[in-house]
């Protein structure tokens, strides 16, 4: 399979960003992509809560939503909107995943499970609980030429999903991500990697880079990283395309080489110290 990666920097204005992607697709297409993913937050990146929550529509109603069904209809592959921001039943948005077939019809929906609240070294609070709601269950997804498990950016901190996803058959896990540059340049591609190791899967991970209208800065870097560790394809810092060859193959491969999805040993811990017996 030939993957495509598309790396953006989305803004406030939807039709823009779904503009910029669709050029990025389109030529992923000319170069024989069978799939392509885009970055958390493709149709819009924006920090004021309120404002975002004036220009979200429901998941029937987005205008992206409706812009990438064409698109992967019209080029005839998959396609991975990493994720939307789109409205929910309730008073909280969604932070979405969304796979469309090659046929255009909605194949897999996820929302984020574990949202990104944390106080950043340079004094920035992100609390992303306050505006969106935490989503189940996580999709494991069957297609033509791999089977896909979808998560998005900060689930990445959290081994225990990715070995899951695994384990219940994933051999592509996806990683769309809109990572701040500190955190990215700490943590970026050791975490990318490990999860790719410790699963002998494929991870596919397209971010967003660079400085967003709204002032925040992300890290970029899009990598797609092999079963047995190894960095593939690497974006750099700006928009761009990335491509990548995944061979279902290497990760049975690593799996029998290092058999890591069978069950593990019990824990047994002794919190008075020593050797539990």
């Amino acid at each position: 399979m030939k993957a495509a990666l598309i790396q953006l920097c989305s803004g406030r204005d939807m039709a823009r960003n779904i503009a910029d992607a669709a050029g990025l697709i389109r030529e992923a297409a000319r170069q024989g992509a069978q799939f392509a993913a885009t970055p958390e937050m493709t149709n819009i990146l924006e920090t004021d809560r309120d404002r975002l929550r004036g220009l979200v529509r429901a998941e029937h109603e987005d205008r992206s939503v409706q812009a990438f069904a064409e698109l992967a209809r019209e080029l005839r592959l998959w396609l991975l909107a990493g994720s939307f921001a789109l409205k929910g039943a309730g008073a909280k948005l969604l932070n979405r995943s969304l796979l469309f077939s090659p046929d255009g019809q909605v194949a897999a929906r996820y929302d984020k499970v574990h949202l990104f609240d944390v106080d950043l070294p340079d004094g920035q609070k992100l609390r992303e609980s306050a505006a969106y709601a935490a989503g189940h269950p996580v999709p494991v997804l069957p297609l033509p030429f791999a089977t896909i498990g979808l998560t998005i950016c900060y689930d990445v901190r959290f081994p225990h999903l990715y070995r899951a996803l695994a384990q219940a058959g994933a051999d592509v896990l996806t990683v769309p991500s809109a990572f701040t540059r500190i955190t990215g340049e700490a943590h970026w591609h050791v975490l990318l990697q490990a999860r790719a190791i410790e699963t002998g899967s494929f991870i596919l991970a397209p971010a967003q880079g660079g400085l967003h209208e709204c002032g925040r800065e992300t890290f970029g870097m899009s990598l797609a990283v092999s079963p047995w560790g190894d960095v593939i394809a690497e974006g750099g810092k700006e928009p761009q395309l990335v491509m990548a060859e995944i061979d279902r193959s290497k990760a049975v491969e690593a799996r029998r080489r290092i058999p890591v999805l069978e069950p593990g040993k019990p824990v047994i811990l002794n919190a008075q110290g020593g050797v539990a017996t």
